[in-house]
């Protein structure tokens, strides 16, 4: 974590464990409940017993260097309440405590969120001052305000100190899972009637331990997040898709839909941080083609293989070496990209346009130098793709299928026989490289090393193409050379540096005969 001058700011698992007011194997005790049940770690080690109220103050105090206040001891009155609206209360998690001519100052879980706190400035109409506050003390006072109302009355913090919330027993609201999703980096948030929450860790869903939620509490958590016009619009049609920002926390990608006559919701978050080739472990060689004026570059494998987030770190080298248009079209948009050297308009899929086909149609219109599409699933949306890259414009397309033969052979049999010629001759003339990817379990950990396999748009394999001898490249390519490199021997290599496990390659491997050659060998 860092502050706004780039400075590491402190964990409070840090503080505390400095200062000796806890113990490494408490700390480990309140970690793991979070993980299984969500919440701050403060929160979780002063219901745990660990800490008290006035301790965790002075921590988050000094972990800031901001002033604290106890909202046990706090007494605000219904004029002060009422300059910030409860929506935002809610939201922000936030609370007015006094205002001192043109200065309110404010309780808040996060004063370092100068979003919020310009919003906050905008509906007092002056200045703020922040005071941290411990989570759990501002749920106690939004769940009383929601049972007793806000802003009607004095709120008295005395009253809130003996309530107890447990994490166990009670299912925290839409914003706070929704942070929940990002604080554990996440890739999906599920929600639905019958079962408990569960968060996407590592293409596994992890159900946390909390209640099961019932169809109101589902219809409580959609309505919460919805505007009025777009409650009208999922009543009609039973399903939505829309972008939720959430202030410090990000963007999230949220899907409604009805389901044995409820509503379901998933969420995923919209990622601003685009990793690099480099860190994703893709060979350098790779830009050569990415920095090409004109072609067709397609990244293929299964789901759940980091296409997108090879597509996306692709858009951004160009992003951020060529000055040039670019338009995706994305379903869904998984990175927020931001204008560098190029402009990167992004499109979804259900917002933005239809379909890709229909996105497709219109495209060149917008006078793209470089297009990226996320999934090529049809014949209307790879035909469009191959008329792009044969009229002058760079094409980075993803589909899903093994490795670069079968996408290949995916391309051609889509199509119709008399086409297929036609298609046949536009693949070779177009392509420029085919990258096939594969994500297997690092040893040690819970990260993924990535193995590919690459086929370049050398003369003889578009003179293969052309010919339609798909197997014929399939069998070179147990022979490396700078146009090809199975899947198997860089598998193989993975294994050899240590980095993955034999019996994970062996499975992952296309040919596992082939890949326990190179072991044997020693070489890949």
């Amino acid at each position: 974590m860092q502050d706004l001058t780039g400075k590491h700011k402190p964990r409070l698992g840090e503080i505390l464990l400095d200062y000796d007011l806890i113990t490494q194997e408490q700390l480990a005790k309140a970690l793991d409940r979070q993980m299984q049940a969500g919440g701050r770690l403060g929160s979780i080690l002063e219901e745990m017993g660990y800490v008290d109220d006035d301790m965790l103050l002075s921590v988050l105090g000094k972990q800031h260097d901001l002033p604290f206040v106890n909202l046990f001891e706090a007494k605000v009155s219904p004029d002060v309440l009422r300059l910030v609206p409860f929506d935002q209360v809610k939201s922000l998690r936030v609370l007015p405590l006094n205002k001192s001519n043109d200065t309110v100052f404010v309780a808040m879980v996060d004063p370092d969120n100068a979003d919020a706190i310009q919003r906050i400035e905008s509906a007092v109409g002056g200045s703020v001052r922040p005071y941290i506050v411990p989570h759990h003390q501002m749920d106690k006072a939004i769940n009383r305000f929601e049972e007793e109302g806000y802003g009607n009355t004095f709120f008295e913090g005395e009253k809130l100190k003996h309530e107890k919330i447990s994490f166990e027993s009670k299912i925290p609201g839409i914003y706070t899972l929704l942070k929940l999703l990002a604080d554990f980096k996440a890739t999906g948030l599920h929600l639905t009637a019958g079962a408990s929450p569960a968060l996407q860790v590592n293409n596994e869903l992890r159900r946390l331990s909390m209640p099961k939620i019932t169809a109101g509490q589902m219809r409580e958590f959609a309505y919460e997040v919805l505007k009025k016009e777009q409650i009208e619009e999922f009543e009609k049609k039973k399903e939505l898709d829309f972008v939720l920002p959430l202030a410090g926390t990000g963007r999230f990608r949220i899907n409604l839909y009805k389901q044995r006559n409820s509503i379901s919701l998933s969420a995923r978050r919209m990622l601003e941080g685009i990793p690099s080739l480099k860190e994703l472990n893709i060979p350098d060689w790779i830009t050569d083609y990415a920095m090409k004026p004109q072609g067709l570059i397609l990244i293929t494998g299964l789901s759940g293989d980091g296409k997108a987030t090879t597509l996306s770190a692709l858009v951004d080298l160009i992003n951020s070496n060529r000055k040039c248009n670019i338009v995706t079209l994305e379903d869904p948009i998984k990175y927020l990209h931001k204008h560098k050297l190029s402009n990167v308009n992004q499109r979804e899929i259900g917002i933005d346009t239809e379909s890709f086909a229909e996105g497709l149609k219109h495209i060149l219109r917008q006078a793209p130098d470089v297009i990226m599409i996320s999934e090529l699933r049809d014949t209307e949306s790879i035909a469009a793709a191959l008329i792009a890259a044969e009229t002058g414009h760079l094409v980075i397309g993803a589909m899903t299928s093994l490795n670069t033969t079968s996408a290949i052979d995916r391309i051609l049999n889509i199509f119709p026989q008399n086409r297929q010629p036609q298609i046949k001759m536009q693949l070779a003339d177009t392509l420029l490289l085919v990258l096939a990817q594969r994500l297997i379990p690092q040893k040690g950990d819970d990260s993924k090393a990535l193995a590919f396999e690459k086929l370049a748009g050398s003369p003889r394999v578009r003179n293969l193409i052309r010919d339609g001898k798909f197997i014929n490249i399939r069998s070179l390519m147990q022979v490396a050379s700078e146009d090809m490199l199975s899947i198997d021997r860089s598998i193989a290599r993975l294994c050899l540096e240590g980095r993955i496990k034999f019996e994970d390659g062996l499975e992952f491997a296309d040919t596992p005969s082939y890949f326990q050659d190179l072991i044997r060998a020693g070489s890949a």
